[in-house]
């Protein structure tokens, strides 16, 4: 496991995370959008 984290830096995994997570919201955010755009 030494080696991986020797290879990605703890501030890179920190990174991919948030970006994993804003890209969850952003897509819960088109999501909703398009099921209150269908329902009207």
């Amino acid at each position: 496991m030494s080696d991986m984290e020797e290879k990605f830096p703890r501030a890179l995994w920190v990174r991919l995370l948030i970006y994993l997570a804003a890209g969850h919201v952003f897509a819960a955010f088109l999501y909703l959008l398009f099921e209150v755009g269908a329902g009207q």
